[in-house]
């Protein structure tokens, strides 16, 4: 299995280069969504995601649960494409089971993605990049999104970081 780690901010094209990737894959594609819609604008959101998306791939929406998810939908010939583990994180925190439940989950993960057979492509925004956030709640999603990416980063054969639709390679081919 390859796994792909594709980071960047808000509107960098990274969701558009993991879909690209996929595209291009040959294999059949399954797309892994985390968003919910919470409000109008984030519906909104996940309507142009799922309008600029082939209609033959398969769609998962799993908010919580992304090992379980993986593992059940993972085969041969399947890539499964995630986007994006930031709103996962952001799910977990918001949902009100605690950060115990979230380190469990990210722990199965990051357990699960070793051994799967599907290529895998995982989006995520980096959020690392600014002034450490005034209130708790921000500054716990960005150290934990900043933790996730290094634990990821460690496991991926590829690691690319997106800016202005530009991809820049930070490891691998």
């Amino acid at each position: 299995m390859v796994l792909e780690l594709i980071l960047g901010g808000a509107r960098s094209g990274k969701s558009r280069l993991a879909e690209e990737k996929a595209r291009l894959s040959a294999l059949e594609v399954t797309y892994v969504a985390t968003g919910q819609a919470r409000d109008e604008e984030m519906a909104q959101r996940i309507a142009l995601h799922k309008k600029n998306r082939p209609g033959h791939w398969g769609l998962v929406e799993e908010p919580l649960f992304l090992a379980d998810a993986l593992k059940h939908n993972q085969q041969e010939g399947r890539l499964l494409l995630v986007d994006c583990l930031t709103l996962w994180l952001s799910n977990h925190l918001l949902d009100g089971s605690g950060y115990q439940r979230w380190q469990q989950e990210k722990r199965a993960l990051l357990d699960f993605l070793p051994h799967g057979i599907s290529p895998t492509i995982l989006v995520s925004n980096e959020t690392g990049l600014g002034v450490v956030p005034m209130g708790e709640l921000n500054r716990l999603f960005v150290d934990e999104a900043g933790w996730l990416h290094q634990d990821l980063a460690s496991l991926s054969d590829r690691v690319t970081l997106t800016v202005a639709g530009l991809p820049l390679v930070l490891k691998g081919e």
